[in-house]
């Protein structure tokens, strides 16, 4: 059987992440999350005191990104990659509504995505990757052999962050999850470069009202259509 090229794209906390490894695990191929290396340029800001009351001090950010390195590594007990920033463990750190309040406008940087999908573009480099994120379909790999573009309902998709959010013994508040799930809807499909759009050749995933198992379903009936 043929190695392929698999790129979902969509909106925020529409479970892309999930779905993608589960997919990527069932049928024996690499996952990269795009979207965890733009939270890691994201953290990497914060904790370099980057962010300030006017905005994003571009010009500091540019001169460091090449102290950016970014790297997954497989995570046995979790059954799934972990990600490391400069070696370090972030997993955890960048999933906290402090990174999520503050992804969006790193991710419309120009020249953060031109470093971050120059490292995308190599790691899937031969196929038999399954990557998610926000251009995958439409920059990273245009030429996909499948593409898939989720969506959902901004209240499920806030809902969803917020019971993982609290699974893990973190604070959260609905209110503020979905006004953020919102504002990142707005930011990631009116940004300048590279915004978010379904490719023409992408199919659609609404999962609002689906079951993770009726989800692997229509997603193994995809691969195997694709890779016949």
């Amino acid at each position: 059987m043929k190695k392929i090229t698999i790129a979902i794209d969509g909106h925020s906390s529409c479970g892309k992440s999930t779905m993608a490894k589960d997919l990527a695990r069932e049928v024996g191929y690499v996952y990269v999350d795009t979207g965890a290396m733009y939270r890691c340029v994201t953290l990497y800001a914060l904790r370099n005191g980057l962010f300030t009351d006017n905005g994003i001090n571009e010009d500091e950010l540019r001169r460091q990104m090449d102290n950016i390195h970014i790297t997954f590594r497989f995570n046995a007990e979790a059954g799934r990659p972990d990600t490391y920033l400069n070696g370090e463990l972030v997993e955890r750190e960048i999933r906290t509504m402090e990174v999520s309040n503050h992804v969006s406008p790193i991710a419309t940087l120009g020249f953060v995505r031109q470093a971050m999908v120059a490292q995308q573009q190599e790691m899937g480099r031969g196929g038999g990757v399954v990557m998610d994120g926000r251009d995958i379909g439409t920059v990273v790999f245009p030429h996909a052999e499948l593409k898939i573009f989720v969506t959902a309902s901004a209240e499920v998709r806030a809902q969803r962050r917020y019971d993982e959010l609290r699974q893990k013994g973190m604070e959260a508040d609905y209110a503020d999850i979905l006004k953020n799930v919102q504002e990142r809807d707005y930011i990631d499909s009116h940004r300048e470069v590279s915004p978010l759009r379904q490719a023409d050749d992408a199919l659609l995933l609404d999962n609002s009202e689906m079951t993770i198992a009726q989800q692997k379903e229509w997603l193994l009936e995809q691969f195997r259509k694709a890779t016949l």
